[in-house]
């Protein structure tokens, strides 16, 4: 009865916290992964829970979070399940920086130039908006996000000091970054191209990658179908390694079995042709 009572007590405060709250308490516990933290109106146990990158982009984890320190950090999520609310020092440290990012909105286009090209991601330093205390720019695009059709370096795509109009994705709250999308900006080749395909089209294509269980053929520029290795016609229940079907830069004829416009997946025979 004690336990469930305690249980429903939790809740009760919880439901109490928004996302964006201010909330105040005392450091219980730190680890390698996490601050404890028993908040303010809840004495009964720690509730809060700080991560090593919530806690200051510019200072190192054990000088903002040590047993016994009272803290003031903003709520990010709340966890009803598992009876906790994540909180921010970060925030309260970068107020300027904070409320930019949480007033931008899906959608929204942004502009700024190339700041820093790095293996995970592009760094945009943004027109509008604060500085970030430690990245080179404020807005992050993601490989992912920087072109609709494949490509072999970064440079390709984008270079230091270009300027660029990118989509605002998320709100990064344990990087404050802006996550951003370039290749959202311009048309999909994938959808264009299907508005003029149907199923059971032939096409000409270039085999541009071979892999165990398949290849992929180039049918037009930046479109890539792919057809499985049991589709090129040879002697019934023989399965063929790769380069005895096709090899790298052969020019083949195919025939469209499948376009999934919403997985931009194209799927292609041989066999059929």
């Amino acid at each position: 009865m004690g336990e469930a009572s305690g249980d429903q007590a939790v809740t009760r405060f919880l439901a109490s916290i928004q996302v964006g709250d201010l909330c105040h308490g005392t450091v219980a516990a730190v680890s390698r992964s996490e601050a404890s933290v028993i908040l303010d109106g809840f004495a009964g146990q720690p509730l809060g829970v700080v991560g090593p990158l919530d806690g200051s982009w510019v200072r190192s984890f054990a000088d903002v979070a040590a047993v016994g320190r009272r803290i003031s950090a903003e709520v990010v999520a709340v966890d009803l399940d598992e009876g906790q609310v994540r909180m921010s020092m970060a925030a309260t440290e970068n107020p300027e920086l904070w409320a930019f990012l949480k007033q931008l909105r899906l959608g929204v286009i942004l502009t700024g130039t190339v700041a820093a090209i790095e293996r995970f991601g592009v760094f945009v330093a943004l027109d509008e908006g604060p500085d970030h205390p430690i990245h080179p720019g404020v807005g992050l695009i993601t490989y992912p996000e920087l072109s609709w059709t494949r490509f072999d370096a970064v440079t390709d795509v984008v270079a230091v000091g270009q300027r660029v109009s990118c989509e605002f994705l998320q709100f990064d709250t344990w990087n404050g970054e802006a996550r951003l999308s370039l290749r959202a900006t311009r048309p999909d080749p994938f959808q264009v191209f299907a508005e003029g395909i149907t199923v059971g089209r032939t096409l000409s294509g270039r085999v541009t990658k071979v892999i165990p269980f398949g290849f992929f053929v180039q049918v037009a520029k930046g479109i890539e179908g792919f057809i499985r290795l049991r589709e090129p016609a040879v002697a019934p229940g023989v399965v063929p390694e790769p380069e005895d079907v096709v090899r790298v830069g052969d020019e083949i004829s195919v025939s469209v079995l499948e376009i999934d416009r919403d997985r931009r997946r194209l799927t292609l025979s041989q066999r059929s042709v």
